[in-house]
């Protein structure tokens, strides 16, 4: 049963309830599919060891990818907790999130098979170069998902911090441009080094979840101390 609706011009404006719900399904979905990338590899009688260690792409992809979807999933969240109805502008802005969030495993899979192959060649540098763009993109949905708040801030509730959308913004803008710089890397220089900003970028999300630090804040918390 859907929550009341609000006349709001010519559409209706919900809240979020169907929303959050659609959006963890996915979400459940996508940690599922990257899960699928592990199995059992072909190896002859006594190469079982061997065969483990040389899936390891898979392992650090499974471990790159799902962190990135539980930051997503962590940051969506605490979204959610700050609006309080949507439109179709901010239905489609969530999609676009969902969207590129479930497509995480194709790269994820790409790059696996790639660094089994040959972690210097060229299809290597094609693979890291085709997560980054994604990843990318699922940071350019952010974008689209704070800009649209930005422009429509009666979605938001009333207590919400004055800094929230402004940092979501920053934060998003510096993620695409970070997974852009792994993606050049990654191919003019070596695929590992993408991997490796790969896995710190989760932290980086992970860190600044409830929104980046402010001088209030940091001297509030200067003052606690004392």
């Amino acid at each position: 049963m859907s929550g009341p609706r609000i006349r709001d011009g010519k559409f209706s404006r919900s809240e979020t309830t169907r929303a959050e719900a659609f959006s963890d399904g996915v979400f459940a979905i996508a940690v599922t599919l990257l899960v699928l990338g592990l199995h059992d590899p072909a190896h002859r009688p006594g190469g079982l060891g061997h065969a483990l260690i040389r899936q390891w792409p898979s392992y650090l992809g499974y471990f790159a990818s799902f962190s990135y979807v539980a930051v997503i999933w962590l940051n969506h969240h605490q979204a959610f907790v700050r609006i309080s109805g949507m439109d179709r502008g901010l239905h489609a802005a969530n999609l676009f999130l969902l969207f590129t969030t479930g497509a995480l495993s194709f790269p994820t899979a790409v790059v696996a098979d790639a660094l089994r192959a040959d972690t210097e060649g060229t299809d290597a540098r094609v693979a890291v170069a085709l997560y980054a763009g994604l990843a990318a993109a699922m940071c350019l949905s952010w974008v689209a998902f704070y800009q649209w708040l930005a422009r429509r801030p009666a979605l938001l509730a009333h207590d919400v911090e004055p800094t929230y959308v402004r940092h979501g913004l920053l934060r998003s803008w510096a993620g695409a441009l970070a997974y852009v710089l792994a993606g050049a890397l990654g191919v003019l220089v070596t695929p590992l080094l993408a991997l490796a900003i790969f896995g710190i970028l989760p932290v980086f999300y992970f860190v600044t979840s409830e929104g980046l630090p402010t001088a209030k804040a940091t001297h509030d918390r200067h003052d606690h101390h004392d």
